[in-house]
């Protein structure tokens, strides 16, 4: 049998073809090969170690600097799944001999001494299935955001990689000195591969690696079963949901936006932005599709995030986004040591939004937090101390509420009273009114219910365009955006008002491109958007469900879950031409609204039981 040495997968253009890896702590996204191509240490929003995703115009994997393979030789094909109901992937190669390896890949996440065993670490087992393969390990984790490769240092059994966020030690039954050499050998037995933290391994590695496995295994599909999934799609939303957890930072309760910085909203667009952070309007989002399905642990943990925010705010003035740690400042940055994803840049580091006013974010706060005062199943019920420090959020919501802000898309160049802004502040009253009667204090019920009113007159009167005949992007102006489909989400309108209906009308519209929405067909800081919202398209698909158009709801959600990568993710945008997926991923609008919608079309569990 002849081999040709070296033989490796064809140079190929990047792409968000990608399966995310994480264990709320720290995540990974793996490539079709399982080649790991993105990964940030000690966290989400830390230096890239795997930064071959933003490192230019074409794939040269596995050569390339910032990524972990395992090449075959004479590489053929691969095949790759999800086992089912975890975040654990499995990959098999095949070499054009017939021969087979299968790979292994997860980050450990399961409960050890009365705690969530979560490791900055990830996990690697390989093992032949056919044949006599041979394998090369190309492990080549980057240091200060892909400019050199991370130092080594190297023992009998491991390596130790010194990156920018930390050392990561290297502990495999591989050979070490094969592994430093780039040297392909004959794979007869399962190897393993643990990349964590540095510091001997305790116990015998493979026996140890396996039985991670088995738990990590055991914890999400135990986790998955307490979720009230809806009759239809199911696998589509217990992916979505189980994503929407890797975006938590389980250590503080924060949700990222995504995985990833930098991915272009679309092509050559300049909009690339760093997406690691946790943006309040984002996370309530999140928390109201998982909410749905019944995930109380991410509410929970989110809560508490909220409350140190709210905490640090005596004067009630929040920022739209915050760490993961709660550090208020994100100084943006452009690296220039990464040319970008297809060579796309610039890449940015941190986020300038954290500077902007956003009076939207009130709303999302007091929405997110209201739950947990009627909610019997939580730990912490939110009680009389929650309330009241909610109401200086409430404060800023009355006086902000018709101000020019940056609105929810982030302008950056031009303010306006946007009505979302405006309808966000009217809830963070309306909600506050109806804690306070759950709460009996019924002086303030009436308090923030005239502030309720107050905005919804506003609101009525100074959005609504009578020349157009319907709401508009903002107070005293027209335009079309496509968030004024949450004026009925929202419960500020019904669905059999007539304003509603003209206002839906109006968006399709104007923003409707084929089977995608836009956010608004206005310029920007940009110009044109040259893509669509993916997210704005699910809003679109609940609103025609609810006016009574449910076939073509349902015709359009199953175009958008065409759409989705090998993965079963979305990301932020799509191209209305191609569907070809641009934007940070995966994306958490993009999932909630999937899982909003699926609940929303699918059919009843009566019709089954």
């Amino acid at each position: 049998m002849t081999r040709t040495a070296g033989a490796a997968a064809p140079r190929r253009q990047a792409s968000l073809n990608l399966a995310p890896i994480g264990n709320c702590g720290v995540s990974a996204l793996l490539d079709r090969q399982a080649r790991y191509v993105w990964a940030c240490v000690p966290r989400v929003d830390g230096d890239p170690v795997f930064s071959a995703l933003l490192a230019g115009p074409d794939d040269a994997l596995p050569a390339a600097l910032g990524t972990w393979a395992i090449e075959l030789e004479d590489f053929a094909g691969s095949r790759q799944v999800y086992e089912r109901n975890t975040p654990i992937v499995r990959t098999i190669l095949s070499d054009t001999q017939g021969a087979e390896v299968e790979l292994i890949d997860f980050c450990p996440r399961f409960r050890r001494y009365d705690r969530v065993y979560r490791p900055i670490a990830f996990v690697r087992l390989v093992r032949p299935l056919k044949g006599s393969p041979r394998i090369r390990v190309h492990l080549a984790p980057a240091a200060d955001w892909g400019a050199r490769a991370a130092e080594q240092t190297f023992g009998s059994n491991h390596i130790r990689y010194l990156a920018s966020g930390g050392v990561l030690r290297l502990t495999t039954t591989a050979p070490v000195s094969l592994i430093r050499a780039g040297q392909p050998f004959r794979l007869e037995r399962e190897q393993v591969f643990f990349l964590g933290p540095d510091e001997p391994f305790e116990g015998e590695l493979g026996p140890s690696l396996r039985a991670m496995y088995e738990k990590t295994r055991d914890y999400w599909q135990y986790w998955v079963r307490t979720l009230s999934t809806p009759l239809d799609w199911q696998e589509e939303v217990i992916r979505a949901a189980i994503t929407l957890k890797l975006c938590v930072h389980e250590e503080t309760g924060a949700i990222v936006a995504a995985l990833t910085t930098s991915i272009p909203e679309a092509p050559n667009s300049g909009r690339n932005w760093d997406y690691r952070y946790c943006w309040l309007r984002d996370a309530y989002y999140t928390i109201q599709a998982l909410n749905r399905l019944g995930a109380a642990d991410i509410l929970e943990g989110y809560l508490a995030y909220l409350r140190n925010i709210v905490d640090a705010a005596p004067n009630g003035r929040i920022q739209p986004v915050y760490g993961v740690g709660l550090e208020p400042i994100l100084q943006e940055r452009v690296v220039d040591s990464l040319p970008g994803y297809r060579g796309m840049g610039p890449v940015r580091a941190g986020n300038q939004a954290h500077e902007q006013q956003q009076n939207d974010v009130y709303g999302q706060i007091v929405l997110a937090s209201a739950q947990a005062f009627f909610d019997s199943r939580l730990l912490r019920p939110s009680g009389f101390e929650d309330f009241h420090a909610l109401e200086s959020v409430g404060d800023r919501a009355y006086a902000e509420y018709d101000k020019p802000d940056s609105g929810l898309w982030e302008f950056r160049s031009k303010a306006h009273a946007h009505t979302y802004s405006a309808l966000m502040c009217w809830c963070a009253c309306d909600r506050l009114a109806h804690v306070a009667t759950r709460l009996g204090v019924h002086d303030r019920a009436a308090h923030w219910a005239a502030r309720a009113d107050d905005i919804r007159a506003a609101i009525e009167h100074r959005a609504w365009n009578a020349d157009r005949g319907h709401f508009g992007a903002v107070l005293d102006g027209s335009g079309m955006d496509a968030s004024l489909l949450q004026l009925l989400d929202t419960r500020f309108l019904t669905v059999d008002d007539p304003r509603f209906h003209a206002t839906l009308a109006a968006v399709e519209r104007d923003l409707r491109r084929g089977e995608h929405v836009l956010r608004y067909a206005t310029e920007d800081d940009f110009g044109l958007p040259e893509t669509a919202f993916n997210f704005c398209t699910f809003w679109f698909v609940e609103a025609l469900h609810q006016v009574g158009r449910s076939a073509e709801a349902r015709s359009l959600f199953q175009s958008m879950l065409a759409r989705r990568s090998h993965a079963g993710l979305l990301s932020e945008d799509s191209d209305f031409h191609t569907g070809e997926a641009w934007g940070n991923y995966p994306q958490t609008y993009s999932l909630a609204g999937l899982i909003n919608c699926a609940i929303m079309l699918s059919n009843p569990w009566s019709i089954v039981r």
